[in-house]
Order: structure tokens, then sequence, then C-alpha cells
């Protein structure tokens, strides 16, 4: 509905000729306002009278205009004429255009300006003292308004709105400016505006009031300088509020903060910064100005008062302002001064901006480390996040380096921006950071604007919303932030970020609130009202008509701060109300009286507090949601709430948990996460109606004991905490699911809750697991959902896993599991076990007991057999066992039916006899036999056996298996497979065969595979493929690559070709070399008639991905061409060499399960420049959530657009930077310093011309006249984004930029340095950004509850929380590198970096083939569960050290002669990760050198420390791991001790060297870090130098006696040189590596260049030279000395790893440690607990009950049990409570005391607990409670009969009070015990 159509006309008889509303004062009727307000009739409070001291700063002969500045609230300077005299009967009033809220102000706050008729301002000045004695103004509140006339026949909004009134400024703005459509305006800061700016800097004490406005050249403006006595201005000016703003200013604003105000002035800009670049007045609330020296008519002037519009119509000067009465809660009005219209009306007040966000608190961490200073000395923190350059642990050590400069605008820097007019033009103005928008309005209406009185706003436009600037708020502030959220340092954005780009930040529009009004908004019903990003700005008249039928209203997303009052009042039956996304910083006071509302979500604004809000009289309120807001604290009447169910407050600003939550008596649901809190306190045992409770992501270390009082809690969500026990939680009685997660639980008792259904405890470094009794002693069997994923399990207790017989799903991945107990089996319920990455070498022959089992999922362990009990299993579905060493499949078991009638339902059914390794296919098949297939072969449906030792010897009982759709066999020894080993499998869908040694596939049985859409064969010996593969219908992805295909198109009827399969979508014959397309015109067509082409590939149509990567495409004649379809956004071809700048690449993808293209690779080479490439790849996994793709649309749009324009983009932003550094004079060869700050530009510019893309803007003339002006036609691709990262060679040196999940790393030596970071929003760092950029993080750990990724091109909806600034490494390339792996999510969420190298790693044993190793790395990522768009690059670094006389290859060649290798044996090797590696060395005879290594102080570890298990497989795994790199053999291990030896010296010293700094960075378990031996150690330079286990080593060299051992069948040494080596090794520390003079020799011959060369310095590895030099090594004498045993001395040396040598300085170990060195250390806080424990044990035995001293207030204190009743001390129940001080009662106990003094406490308190226990025990004895130690006697029949009977009903009635959950457990157990005696 168009609101100027509808409009009110008045009679001449209520305005007078000027168009103003007539008022009569002494007429008007008495009852009218009575009867519209009844309590204006009470006598009005008279205001406080000001107090003789009050100064306010103002001089003696102060000017009038200085105490109107002092009101810094206003905006606008308001328009006042005089007042009339007492004999006028009439007065008329108006309201200024700046104060008048129209349609589309979004600063809903009123201000009434009062006027008179014409009268002479010298008549005013002598009347001035008697007429307003008796004028008392007080503050404006916003408090209830008058409802709305039901009797009008048209609502007030409907009346059109008041034309613009200039407003009064002081200054030019513009000195010039021509007539364009184009101008730059510059707006100055006046040297008045510079001194106040000085002025405000000082501190809050000495502030003074602004000074007066200058005067300007109109006669008008004159200061009145007379005498001033301020104690006879009562009534014109409030001392309360004047003092209040000259006090509680903030750089000289105001800000309101009173409970009377919640809609009141703010001083916070949007931008954060209190800049004043004008002058602000007092509101009428405060100050009436009698004595303006503007003439009326001049005010005639600025505006029509014919126009005004009767919807301002004001009431007489008596009435004034509206007032309460003081009090807590100023909901009652009692006191009205004033009438204030209706709010529906939409008079505003222009003082306030509580509409705007404040930006200024980025920061939530409460931290101001990062912060960074900005104008008027505030702080605004986060920037530190942006900067590339942050000094965090690289693991590429110092090669990794940053040259990232940030920069800070100069002082006084103007921020050029283009405002926007109706009519889409622009102006280009200049502005400060201080230049507000109320200059700026004032200057732009000027000049822009001179002849047209209708008002203008500036607007801010910006994710998708659209409001009016607040008249305080700085635009270019506004930009700034923006700018740094964006992810731009200044810098940037002087580069980037010209007037036209800033869209992409904000948007600023100049028009007109006339034609800003909103569309028509219409329902068909109304309970349910949607309007949300309706850009209202007022509620729609038609809702006031209807406003009694809402049940649900939602405003989100609109610019509107408020709702009218009477509207809400008329909700009569309103439930459910949103505003959400509104930058509210208040609540709107209206809410307080929707007295029927139900859920009220005010999620995702500014808000700060909540005292003005009073929601508490809101009594049936149920929910509230307030998630991403800045709160801090909740308001203390919060707990009036007493109805509330729900309450929402995560990702806010709470360090401390606030306690009114607790006092909540109906809370069930509560949400806080995403906040600070660290600690919970231990009030949360009142909260026992709490059900759910989502802590996650805050820094919680414990529960409280009284925690155990939430007895109703169901769900807690407690993940990523530092959480270390959870025993308390497990245990609560009504606790069914618990989620804990990434905490620090390192001990987990599985004391669980009769209802406790799931438990997540993955993510902790657990070493120990146990069971312990639940409550009443009952058994845990309800846990249905284990998760112990990613601790440090080394075993599992047998007892406990039998008693959880409920578990359906358990989950042991990731941990050092050697084996699973036989009791696995009792777990008859279970349907999911998931045991993947352990060290498991056989499964439970019980398993075939698992009836219910339909997932075994164990791959990467070392399992050589699976028992043959798994074909028993009837429901198994699907079997992972890829990566481990199988090497047969068992038969399946033969049994016998008994004989039967035929029946036809064994037609077709399939029999197998008993089948041995040569059975024959003919029995196989055979239809009916006397033996009936197990239950396996019915069921399972997916079999994935990758990469183990199966041969087609052994695969033939799979062939049995007709349900299996999914079969994969890759990367095992098949060379040839059964012709007849698909006969059976005629349900398959996906096949993998990669990697074995196929020459050929059977064909016979393809036209039966129906079903099959997907087959690799990549990776064999093929050299064609038969023309039945064109049979199998829907095979929609092929994959032959790395193969030896040849191809003849003249023999296709024996050959396949791939136009025999139309349904391709992925085709990959990259890296057969061999394979020639040769187009043949005359074979083309003559046989085969239905394509034109058969070398072409057009005929695909559906064909998303085609490879023909190093494959020869030949045309025979100049009219013949092979037909190859062009690239688009849904298609990518590949026809390149596997060659680039050098260095050969490989390349490998898959579609997904959703067969669409989402990741585009991009491999450039620069021309003439043969070391500078570019590798990048763009794209996502998986769709983004929501965004559903419609018919003829890409998915791919963004990803196409940055593969087409990176390169050109990043050559001008390197070019950009090459100038830069010219001018500043950097020389030639340092310009490499540049290409971070290159790559860093062109990362932002290509997200910024993405946005202009998506947003569909016009093409515009760039400078870099190279860029694609490629327009995305999908407007749902504004809500998605992409990853990337993009990797620039150049110069032997790697440079990596990426964002989002898109990583890489990099092989050193077989050890994955990583050159890129993943962007998860769990990150802390990450997660602090977030929240400074406004947004937030969901529960699913997405941000903005949309994407999985913090950083990510695109999401321009979430933009700046989502941008695009990439993480840059720098990585220098040495001879040590290796090939470097680039991959998205798809390949790194299945497969560890580590464990990436080493299967790439294992391409190379036989010839480098980074093709193949891509391709493996993309199968093995498939078999672990990959079902999403996978792209995997290897790039071939080492084949830029290539030379004539080296080989390709040369890090992974062996460093000893290749002869000294020994075929590997299948029975040796059971580590997975260990065999990946490359094969070990043989064992070294003549000269060698043998390491001696031992744990320190071991012996006690073992007895006392429960992580040495753990610690130990990881040390094990570190030593063995590292022999395979440096070419060491291991001979033997006696306990914790390894005996190893070398063929060269030198190799010896690079293996002990790496293990000791490779210590150092393992994950150790926290029990080994806790105690003395393993805690880290720091130098004097603040190094760490010791860390977890402490490993000493000895060196010697020289030539033993080699024998092999008859039962290892491994090399021994015998002889002196070996017991030398022994004691050398024994004279060692920890942590030290001692070593022989021969040693030293070698050292300083070929490391250190001291020494001429030995006889075998020849014979040192050039790698473990250059090795030792990379690392360092640091030498200290030791002496000579006698070994022992040994007749000659030896002089010593001991060897550090450079940056260790500080571990010469550490004490030496005692030579018989005690064995608390080898525990955890004791805590004063576990003594205190146990000794509080002694004391109620202790006041048991004597029959009473101990209660410490409360602490509280220093005073004892009762305790409140909730009913009433107080637990406290009661001298009534003395004989029974005893209170008393544990400090006094127990052993002294102190933060200072030591290990030793804890170990005396405990001594004596376990003594003493004893001694009580026995106590409490005879008392039970003597009175018959517990029975006579002797035979039990016997019991009669009858009266076993009868206590049978009974037990239902005692059970019954245990079960119904541990439910009601009112008696705690002490009482319950005696119950128990009474009943028992029964």
């Amino acid at each position: 509905m168009d609101r100027r159509q509808s409009t009110i006309r008045l009679s001449e008889d209520v305005v007078d000729k000027n168009g103003l509303a007539r008022f009569t004062e002494e007429n008007a009727p008495a009852n009218d306002d009575a009867t519209i307000a009844p309590w204006i009739d009470l006598p009005p409070t008279p205001p406080p009278k000001p107090t003789p001291s009050r100064s306010f700063g103002f001089p003696p002969k102060s000017s009038l205009a200085s105490i109107v500045s002092l009101r810094q609230g206003s905006t606008t300077s308001l328009l006042r004429s005089p007042r009339p005299s007492a004999s006028e009967s009439t007065s008329t009033l108006y309201a200024p255009s700046a104060n008048r809220r129209s349609a589309d102000d979004g600063e809903s706050f009123r201000t009434i300006a009062y006027s008179s008729s014409s009268i002479n301002s010298s008549e005013l000045r002598k009347a001035k003292s008697g007429l307003f004695s008796s004028l008392k103004l007080k503050r404006s509140t916003s408090k209830a308004n008058l409802a709305a006339d039901p009797d009008d026949s048209v609502h007030p909004s409907l009346r059109p709105p008041v034309p613009a009134m200039p407003e009064q400024r002081h200054g030019p703005l513009f000195p010039s400016i021509p007539s364009t459509s184009s101008v730059a305006l510059t707006i100055p800061i006046s040297a008045k505006q510079e001194k106040r700016s000085k002025i405000k800097k000082k501190s809050a004490s000495s502030k003074l009031p602004p000074s007066p406005p200058p005067k300007g050249d109109s006669p008008w403006q004159v200061e009145y300088t007379g005498p001033l006595n301020l104690e006879a201005m009562d009534g014109i000016v409030d001392f309360n509020i004047v003092s209040a703003g000259t006090t509680g200013s903030v750089n000289g604003v105001r800000e309101s903060n009173s409970p009377d105000s919640a809609f009141g002035s703010s001083s916070q800009s949007l931008s954060g910064h209190s800049f004043n670049g004008h002058h602000n007045f007092l509101s009428p609330s405060e100050f009436s100005d009698p004595f303006s020296m503007t003439s009326p008519q001049d005010k005639r002037k600025a505006v029509d008062y014919r126009k005004v519009s009767p919807k301002t119509m004001l009431p007489p000067h008596g009435l004034t302002s509206i007032n309460h009465v003081a009090g807590p809660i100023p909901s009652s009005p009692t006191v009205f001064d004033a009438w204030v219209p209706p709010e529906s009306w939409a008079v505003e007040n222009r003082n306030d901006d509580m509409y705007n966000p404040e930006l200024s608190e980025t920061q939530d961490s409460g931290s101001d480390e990062n912060a960074h200073c900005l104008p008027n000395g505030r702080r605004r923190a986060g920037s530190e996040m942006y900067d590339s350059s942050r000094k965090r642990k690289q693991s590429a050590g110092p090669d990794m380096q940053m040259s990232l400069k940030t920069k800070q605008p100069p002082p006084g820097f103007r921020y050029k921006m283009r405002i926007y007019l109706q009519d889409n033009t622009y102006h280009v103005v200049a502005l400060t950071l201080d230049s507000s928008v109320s200059i700026l309005n004032s200057r732009l209406n000027k000049k822009l604007l001179p002849d047209n009185h209708v008002q203008h706003n500036l607007y801010l436009k910006e994710r998708g919303q659209e409001r009016i600037l607040g008249q305080n708020e700085c635009p270019a502030a506004i930009i700034k932030l923006r700018m740094e959220q964006a992810g731009y340092d200044f810098e940037d954005g002087a580069h980037l970020l010209g007037t036209e780009s800033l869209g992409i930040l904000a948007r600023f529009l100049y028009k007109s609130q006339l034609l800003a009004g909103e569309d028509e908004v219409s329902f068909d019903t109304y309970d349910f009202v949607d309007l949300s990003g309706r850009g209202l700005r007022t509620i729609p008249i038609v809702l006031h008509q209807h406003a009694d039928s809402i049940i649900s209203l939602r405003l989100s997303r609109n610019p509107m701060i408020e709702i009218p009052l009477d509207f809400i009042q008329a909700c009569t039956t309103l439930r459910e109300l949103r505003l959400t996304h509104m930058y509210m910083k208040k609540i709107p006071q209206s809410l307080r009286h929707s007295t029927t509302l139900h859920r009220l979500d005010l999620s995702c604004n500014s808000l700060k507090d909540l005292e003005e809000a009073y929601l508490d009289h809101i009594q049936g309120l149920l929910a509230i949601f307030l998630q991403n807001n800045r709160l801090e604290k909740l308001p203390w009447h919060f707990p009036r709430l007493r109805s509330l169910v729900t309450l929402n407050i995560s990702n806010n600003k709470f360090k401390v948990f606030p306690i009114v939550i607790t006092q909540l008596e109906n809370l069930r649901d509560l949400d806080i996460s995403f906040n600070m809190i660290t600690d919970l306190p231990e009030e949360m045992g009142r909260m026992r109606t709490l059900e759910h409770f989502i802590l996650l992501g805050n820094q919680v270390m414990k529960f409280p004991e009284e925690c155990a009082g939430l007895v109703n809690l169901r769900s807690l969500d407690c993940r990523r905490n530092q959480i270390s026990d959870l025993s308390i939680m497990c245990m609560l009685p009504m606790i069914a699911n618990l989620r804990a997660d990434h905490n620090a639980v390192h001990a987990l008792d599985l004391s669980l809750g009769p209802y406790l259904t799931i438990l997540d405890a993955s993510h902790n470094d657990i070493t120990q697991l146990s069971l312990a009794p639940g409550p009443m002693g009952r058994p845990p069997y309800t846990l249905t959902s284990l998760d112990i994923s990613y601790a440090k399990l080394s075993s599992l207790d047998d007892i406990a896993l039998s008693q959880l017989s409920s578990l359906r799903n358990l989950k042991l991945d990731h941990n050092s599991i050697r084996s699973i107990p036989d009791t696995l089996g009792d777990l008859k319920w279970l349907e999911t076990l998931s045991c993947t990455d352990n060290k498991l070498d056989a499964l439970p022959s019980t398993i075939g007991k698992l009836q219910k089992l339909e997932v075994l999922d164990a791959h990467n362990n070392s399992l050589t057999e699976l028992p043959q009990s798994l074909w028993s299993c009837a429901s198994l579905t699907k079997i992972n066992v890829t990566s481990n060493f199988l090497g047969k499949w068992h038969d399946p078991p033969v049994v016998v039916e008994q004989p039967a009638p035929p029946s036809t339902m064994d037609v077709g059914r399939l029999s197998v006899p008993s089948i041995s390794r040569k059975t024959s296919v003919a029995s196989m098949t055979s239809t009916r036999t006397s033996r009936s297939l197990p239950p396996l072969v019915h069921s399972l449906e997916k079999l994935y056996l990758g990469e183990n030792c199966l041969t087609e010897d052994v695969i033939h009982p799979l062939m049995i298996f007709k349900e299996l759709r999914v079969l994969n066999l890759s990367f095992n020894e098949i060379q040839d497979l059964p012709p007849s080993f698909f006969r059976n499998l005629t349900n398959l869908e996906e096949l993998y065969l990669s990697g074995n040694k196929l020459t050929s596939i059977p064909v016979e049985d393809f036209p039966r595979l129906t079903r099959l859409t997907t087959l690799f064969l990549n990776g064999n010996k093929l050299h064609t493929l038969p023309q039945e593969l064109g049979k199998a219908s829907k095979l929609s992805v092929l994959d032959v690559g790395s193969n030896l295909l040849r191809y003849n198109i003249n023999n296709w009827e024996f050959d396949w070709n791939w136009n025999f399969n139309k349904q391709l979508r992925y085709l990959n014959l990259s890296g057969n070399n061999r394979l020639l397309i040769k187009a043949d015109p005359t074979s083309t067509g003559k046989h085969y008639s239905d394509t034109n082409m058969l070398s072409g590939f057009s005929n695909l149509v559906n064909l998303k991905v085609l490879g023909l990567m190093d494959v020869t495409i030949v045309h025979t004649a100049k009219d013949t061409m092979i037909d190859i379809p062009d690239e688009n956004a849904d298609r990518r071809i590949r026809t390149s060499l596997s060659t680039v700048a050098g260095m050969g690449y490989g390349i490998a993808d898959s579609l997904g399960k959703n067969d669409i293209l989402n990741m585009i690779d991009l491999v450039h080479e620069f021309q003439g420049r043969k070391d500078e490439a570019i590798f990048a790849m763009f794209g996502r996994t998986h769709p983004c959530n929501g965004i559903t793709q419609q018919p003829g649309t890409s998915p791919n749009h963004q990803s196409k657009f940055l593969h087409d324009n990176f390169v050109n983009v990043f050559m001008t932003q390197l070019a950009a930077v090459n100038d830069k550094l010219t001018k500043e004079g950097v020389a030639l060869n340092a310009r490499k310093e540049g290409i971070p700050k290159a790559l860093h530009w062109t990362f932002l510019k290509l997200n910024q011309d993405l946005h202009d893309s998506t947003m569909r803007l016009n093409p515009r003339k760039n400078s870099q006249a190279s860029i694609n002006s490629y327009m995305l036609s999908d407007s749902q691709f504004y809500r998605s984004g992409i990853s990337g990262i993009a990797l620039y060679f150049v110069d032997k040196t790697l440079y990596s930029a990426n964002v989002g999940d898109a990583l890489a790393v990099v092989s050193r030596q077989g050890v994955a340095q990583e050159i890129s970071r993943k962007h998860d929003p769990y990150d802390r760092e990450e997660t602090a950004r977030i929240r400074a950029a406004e947004g937030y993080i969901s529960t699913t750990g997405l941000v903005n509850d949309e994407s999985d990724v913090s950083r990510s091109f695109g999401f321009f909806r979430h933009f700046p929380t989502l941008n695009a600034r990439p993480d840059i490494r720098q990585y220098p390339l040495t001879e040590m590198d290796e090939f470097v792996i680039i991959a998205n999510r798809g390949l790194w969420d299945y497969v560890p970096f580590q464990t990436a190298v080493d299967i790439a790693r294992t391409v190379a044993r036989e010839k480098p083939d980074a093709m193949l190793a891509a391709q493996k790395l993309r199968d093995f990522a498939i078999s672990y569960g990959a079902d999403g768009s996978t792209m995997i690059m290897v790039v071939w670094v080492a084949d830029l050290f290539n030379s004539a006389s080296r080989p390709r290859q040369p890090t992974l060649d062996s460093i000893v002669d290749p002869q000294m290798y020994r075929s590997k044996k299948k029975d040796e090797i059971r580590d997975r990760a260990i065999h990946r590696l490359d094969g070990e060395v043989a064992p070294p005879t003549g000269h060698v050198t043998l390491v001696f290594t031992d744990i320190r102080n071991s012996t006690h570890l073992w007895e006392a420390n429960p992580g040495m298990p753990t610690a130990m497989r990881l040390h094990n795994h570190l030593l063995r791991r590292q022999l395979r790199f440096c070419g060491g053999y291991e001979v033997k291990t006696e306990g914790d001790a390894f005996m190893c030896s070398f063929p060269t010296t030198l190799a010896a010293v690079w293996w002990c060297l790496s293990v000791q700094k490779q210590l150092l960075e393992e994950p150790w378990p926290l029990e080994i870090l806790e105690c003395e031996d393993g805690k880290p150690i720091y130098d004097a330079e603040s190094r760490l130098i010791a860390r977890g286990l402490c490993v000493r080593m000895g060196i010697h060299s020289g030539n033993p006696f080699c024998e092999t051992d008859p039962i290892t069948h491994r090399m021994d040494y015998f002889g002196p040189m070996v017991n030398r080596s022994a004691r050398i090794n024994g004279k060692a520390l920890g942590g030290q590596i001692m070593c022989s003079q021969d040693i030293i020799r070698e050292i300083n011959a070929k490391i250190l260049d001291l020494d001429n060369e030995t006889e075998y310095s020849k014979m040192q590895s050039p790698q473990a030279v250059e090795a030792i030099k990379r690392m360092g090594v640091v030498l200290f004498g030791v002496g000579e000395f006698k070994l022992k045993g040994i007749e000659l001395p030896e002089i010593l040396s001991i060897l550090y790893p450079s940056g260790l040598e500080g571990r010469h300085d550490l004490k030496e170990t005692p030579a018989d440690p005690t064995p608390s060195s080898s525990r955890v250390q004791f805590s004063v806080a576990q003594m205190r607990k146990l000794g509080l424990l002694c004391l109620r044990i202790e006041a048991i035995s004597s029959g009473r009950v101990f209660r410490p001293v409360s602490d509280k207030k220093g005073s004892m204190q009762s305790i409140n049990r909730g009913d009433g009743r107080d637990d406290g001390y009661d001298r009534t129940m003395s004989s029974l409570v005893f209170v008393g001080d544990p400090d006094l009662l127990l052993p002294p106990i102190n933060d200072n005391s030591t290990d030793l003094d804890l170990m005396l406490v405990l001594d004596s308190l376990s003594m003493r607990i004893h001694n009580a226990v026995n106590a409490i025990y005879e008392k039970l004895r003597i009175v018959g409670a517990i029975p006579p130690p002797g035979p039990t006697p016997t019991v009669p029949l009858d009266l076993i009969e009868e206590t049978e009977e009974r037990e239902p009903s005692s059970s019954m009635l245990m079960e119904a009070l541990i439910d009601d959950g009112v008696l705690d457990g002490e009482t319950l157990e005696y119950i128990s015990s009474v009943m028992q005696r029964l």
C-alpha cells in the first residue's frame, strides 16, 4: 500500500496559516487527558535540586552555547522559536525534519521540539525569568507511549511525512566542486575539531565541555555572553542529566546507560570510534532554548509549514517529558510531565544511534596482546590474527619464512569512497576517520541538493541489508574496520580497494526517505507472519489491523530497531517474536509489554547487556535466544523468569559463568558454547531441572563436585574444553548423551549412570580404560555407543569390554591396541566395530557370534588373516581391511544340510563344495549340493581388501559373494584373475583393481555386469582393453591411467573404444606413454555408423573429466583432427605433458558420489623461464549445505573463474610489488621478498573480482586488462564458497598460499613438512577472528551455520567474517626434498600427512612416477572412506636437483650400496607404517658402527607410570622409522634398550641426532609429561631441551665378530668392540650421545673440517654428511675414562644436536632414583580432597555427618536445600552433624608442600581411613548388618522361594527412589541395606 495515497485532511480550525496544529491550553476538555491516559492526573514529581557544589566545568561568564553543547547525544541542531507571551492562549508546535521519523528511518527515537507563533526576541528576553520559572524539564525516558485512538479511520502512520528541513551547521564543507556526475569531495577538519580531538585524549576526569560553535557569517549566529546564573535556570537545564553527561562521556560524547533510557543516546558509532566532527546539542528533555536568535521567518524559509503532516502534531508546552518514579524497575509510569506520541506515529529521536553495532570491540578473547591503536586512543584487538607474518610453530623449522609487513595509515589519511545517488550516479568523497555522518549529510544536502527540500539520508548497504546511518557514525571508520575484518592491511586497501571496489565491503547511498518506502505487504492468514529481509523500517499498517491474530512474527534482517508499543499491546495472542541480524545494541523497551510472548529470538545482534530490557516482566517467556551478541553478564533480575525453559547465550563474551542462571527454577536447555568460561560455579548443583547443557568451545578444566546435583541432566556437550575428569558427569542418574571429545582426559573410568547410552570421548589422551560399578552396584548395561578413538590406548580390559553388553557402536580408531579381547563376542547387539589405525595383528575368533554386526572397519592395521568365524556374521554388509598384511582368505566352513524335499525356493541358489586353492570354476558354480553357503555370502555388499598381500591363488572364495556391490582389490599382488571371476558378481557397482600386475582382465561375464558404474584399472600392465568392456552399459567412471595401452583405431571390432560407453562421465587415459590416438579418415564410419569419429570424444556428452596427459595424438592429414571437446566450467580436459619446469607431476581426482566436478586444477609453466611454475587447485569436496543445483546451472562457476584469472592477476600483482620495491630502492636480488605480498594481493583481488562477477556487475575497465570478465549467472552461489591453494616455484624456492581446507606438504627425506594451514573454525585464533568480525560458530562447527572452513573464496553473504586472506609460507628447496603433495580435504580427512608421504614414497622404489603416486593416494582415500570430490597433485621437486652425474631421484636412493639391501620377507614386517618405508639394509659386516640406547629410569617408569606402555610404543616406532631413513640395522632389543649397527660412522651419528631432536616432538601421554622424568625442561634461552622419555646413547666403531642368530635369524655381534660400545653407553646420562674418539675423528674430518680424513671417510654417505651439517652438532670433551671390565681407557666426548647443548648444564640424575620421579606427581588439591573424604569417613564411624565450615564471606552459612529447609549447622542436631574446619583437622597442606611432604600426608590419611573403615565394619557386625566370617549357612528352600517372591517389589521400590532423585546416594544405600536385612 502506498502510504502517500492515505492522508488525513484537517480543517482550518485545527491548523493555523502556517500549517501548524493548534492547541488550546485553557479551553481543553478536562477529561481528555484522563480518558486517554489516566495516569496523567497523578501529581508530578519535582526534579532533584542541584547541589551548590555542581559546576559542570563552566567558567564564570559562560555562554549559553557552551551549556547547550554539553549534551553530546543529539546529532542535529534543534530549531526552537521563542516562547509565547502569557496572554496567548493558543500554542503551535512543529518538529523539524531532522527530528521527524519517516517510513525509512531506522533511528526511531523521538525528540520533540517546541515552537510558537512569531514573537519578537527582545520581548522574550524580558519575560524569560518569569515564564520559565515553573517550567521543569526532565530527561525523556523510553517508557510506555499512548496507544493509537481506536476510533481513527486512518492510522497515523499512513500520513505523509514532513518535507526535509536543512540543518544548521557551522563552516563550509566543500570549497569548490565541479558539476559532474563523479565529483571528488574532501571534508576537512577544522582547527577547532583538531583541538578538541587532542583534548579528548586526556583522562576522563579532566574532560571539559566542547568549545561553542564557531561564529559564522550569518547575522543570526550571535553568541549570548551576558551573565548566566545556573542556579536560576531551574526548568531550563536538568542538572542531573547534564551532570551525567559530563561524567559519563566517552571522548566528549555522553553514554546513556541509565535504566530508564534503553533507547537513549549512545556515543558508540558503527565503527566504534566516538569522533565528533560537529557540535551536538542538548535535546528538549534537557534544555529548552528561549534565547534563540534565529527568527521564525528564517525557519519558514527552511521548511514549508503548510506541508507538515499532522502526524508530527505535538502537545502544548506545558507537557514537556515523560518521567517515572525512581526505582530499580521503571516499568510502571506514574508521573508524566510531557506527552509523547505513540511509537507507531514514527516521530523519531535523532539523538540516538542505538541501532548501530559497536564494532570497536573486535576481540572476544579479552586479551590486549594483539591490540592495535585506533584514533582517539581506543584500541582494537584482533589485527594480529590477520598478519601472516605472525610467529607460529612451523613443521619445516627455520626454513619457513614470511616477509609480509603491515603498515598503519598516516595521521589525517583520507579514505575515498563513492556515495551513490538515487539516479544511480555517484559522487566521490574523501573522508578522515572522524568525519561523521551529520557533517557529510549537511554538506551533501547543501552542495548536491541546494533546491531540494526533501530530506535525504545516508544509507549503508552491506551483507544484503540496508540501513540508515546514525548521525554519530563515521563512514571512513566503518570502511577501515571492514577492511581489517576482511583481511586487508592498510597497504592492501590502498593498492586493491579503489573507490570502485569498496562495494565488496560496503556501499553508501544518499537518497530520500520518501522514495525508500517498503513494498506492499499482504498475507492470506496472519497467524504466522514472516517479514524477514524486507527492508522494513516500520511495522506495516496491515499488521496493525490484524495484530490480535498474530501468533508468530518474524522481523529479522530488517533495519527497524523497535516495535511500537501500541502495536505490541494489540498483539494479544503473540507467542513467538524473532528479531535477529538487526545490529541492535539494546532491546526495544516495548518488548517488556508483550505479556503473551513465549519465544523470543534476539540472536545475531550487538547486545551488550540486558539491564534495561526488563524481560522479567514477560512472565510467560519460555525460550530466549541470545547467541552471537556481546553479552558479558546477565541482569540481576533475570531469575524472575520463572517460566524460562530454554536459554541460549552461546557465542558471547562471558568469562564467568552467570550465577543468575543457577537460580532459574525451570530451566531445561542451556547453551553457553563458544564463550571464554574457565570455571563452573558450585551453584551448578542447584539446577535440578536442567536436561540439556551445551558447553562446547570454552576453557573449562573440571566439573565441580556439586554437579552431582544435576539429577535431571540428560544431554551434556562439553567438547573442546580442557576437562580432565568425566566421572562426576558419567554418574549422573539421568544422563543419556555425553559428548566430551577434544579434552584432556587421560584416564577414563566407565562409571556409567543407569541411562547413559552415548559416550564420545575421542581425541583425548586416554591411556587407561577401566570399568567401575554404576550407582547402587548396577552394571552399566545401557551404553549403546562408545567412541574412544584418537586416544593413546595400548590395550583393552576384557572384563570392562564384556560388561558393555548393550553396545551397538564401538569406535577404537587411531590407538595403539595390539589385540581385542575375546569378550568382544559377548556384545551381541554390536552393529558397528571400527578399529582403524591400530597395531592389531588378529581379530578375536569370537567375532562370529556378533549376529547383529553390520560394519567392520579395520583398515591400516597389521592383520595377517581374518578369523574363519567371520563367515557366520549374518548381518555384516561392509568389511574394510585395507592396508593390512592379509595373505589368504579362509574357505567357507562346510555345513552339511539335512536331506529335505526339493523346494522352488532353492532354484538358482548358489552352493559351494569344499573349496581348495585350485577349485574348479564348475564346482564353485554348481547350482545345488549338500553343502549350504554361510550367512556372510547373503549379507556382504561392500568388501575393501586394498594394499594387502593377496594373489590370484587365494581370491577364489571371493567369487561366491553374490550380493557384492563394491569390491576393492587394488594394490595387491594379483597378476591374473580367474576367467569366471565375475560370473556370480552380477550386482557389482564399483570395482577397483588398481596397482596390481594385471596384463588382462576376464571379460566373458562383463555383459552380465549391468549395474557396473565404476571401474579402476590404473597402475597395471594392460596393453589393450577388450571390446566386451563396451557392453557395460551403465559404466560412467573409467580410469585406465598409467598402463601400457596401445590403441589401434582400425581394430575396434576386437579392442575397446570409449565411444562404446555413452554414459562415461570420467575417463582417464593419462600416463599411458605408448598410447597413440591417430585419426584415420579411411576407417571412420566405414563399419561403425553410430559415430562419425571413433578417435574423437565429442560423442561423450556427459563427460566431466578427460585425462589425456602424456598421450600422443596424431593427425594423419590436414583435414582430419581428433575431436576433443572444449573445456568449460563443468568439464576438465587435460592434454599436457607430465613435466613442468623440469619437474615431473601427476594428478588424480574423483567425482565422488554426486558425479559432479567440484574441483579444478591449474598448472602453468612460464615461457622462457625454466625454473618458474604455478600449481594450484580450487573447489570444494562436497556441495555447500542448503544449496541445490538448479537445472541448467553449474556448481563450478567460482572454481572456473579462479582458474581462468589466477595467473594474470598474480603476474599483475607481482609487477606492482616489483615496481614498489624499485621505488623503495630494493636491490634486484632481494626482490623475492615481495612474492609473498604478491600472492597475498592476488588472493584478495581474485575474491574482489569474484564478488563482482557473482553480483552480476557490469564488467568495468580495469588496469588489469587481462582479467576476464567472466560473468556468473547463478545468484545462488552468492551463498557458496570454495577453498584454494597455489604453489609458486621460482629459483628453487617454494611459495605456498592457501585458504580453506586445500593443503600441501613436502616430503623431506621421508618426513612430512607442512607448508599450509587448514582454516578450521575450531582453531582458537580463527574463532577469535570470526567473533571479532561479528560471526559465530554453530555447535556443528560451521561458521554462521553454513561454512565448514573459516576462510574461503566466495561466501559473500558472510563477508567479511569469511574472507580470502591467505596463509602464506616460504620454503627453500634443497636436495633433501623429494616431492610435494597438494590435495583437498578429500585426502586429508582420511589420510594423515605422514601416511600420505609414506604411500607416495612406495611408488619411488622402482621408478619415481608422480602420476602413479597421485593415483595411489586417490585410491587409498577412496578405500579409507572418501566419498566426495577428491583431487591430488604430486610434484617431484627432486628433479630440480638432477645433474648428468646424478640419478633422477637421489633422495630415495639408498645411502649405501643398493646391493646391501635385502629383499623383504613377508613374515618379518608386521607394522604397516614401517612396511611402507624403504627396505632395511643388509646387516653390515667388517668395519661397523654400533649404537646402544637406553631409556633413563625406565624401570621406575614401568612400575609407577601408567602412561609407559603407550610411551614405549611411540619410542620404538620412532627409532625403527629413523633406522629406515638413515640406513641402520636393528640387531636386537632388550626391554627398552636397542642395539643397532650401521655401515658407516656418520650414518650412526645422523640417526642419533635425528632421534634426539624428534623425541621432543612426540605426542607423549600426559602421565609422562607430568612426572619428574618426563616434564618439559627449558634452557637459559627458553629453548625446549627435554620433553618426554629421555634416551641415552653410546656410539663406537670397530670390527666385531658377526654371526646369525639361529632363533631370530638376524645378525648378531660379539667381541670386545661390542662390550666397549655398551660400556660407553653406560657412561652417558639421559639425553646425551656418548661417543669414542674414533667417532669424533670422523666428525672433525667430514663435518667440522678440523682434521684430516680417515681411511673410512670416503665411505661416508653424502646424505648423512649433508643432513648432519644442516642439523648442526655440538661437541663436549669429557676426558679419558676407565670402562668397567675393559683394561684400556677410552677418551669420550658428548654430542648434542644444535639447540640442545643446554642439556650439558643439567644436573646429573641420582644413582638410585626414587619412584616418585617416575610417577605422576601429587597435587595439593588431590590431597585436600582425600583429607575431606577421610574426615567424612571418620565422622561416620562415630555416628555423625561431617560438614566443613563454609568460607563464603568469612562466616559459616547454611546450605539451601531448595525445599525451604537449611542444611547448615543446627543446634538441635549437634549430636548428628559435626561442623569443623578441615585445615585444623588435617595435617598442614599448602601450595609450597613438596612431593615428599604430600607422600607423608598420603600415608597418614591412608592409615586414618583404614582405621575408620575398620571401626564401621565392627559396628555393623555387632548389630548384625554384616554376617560373621565363617562358612555360609544353609538357607531353607521355602525361605529362598519367599525371598524370590519379595525381590521384584524391593527392586521396583529402589528404582522408583532412584528415578525420583530426591534422596542422596548415602540415604539410598542405607535403605538398600535395610531392605537386604529384611
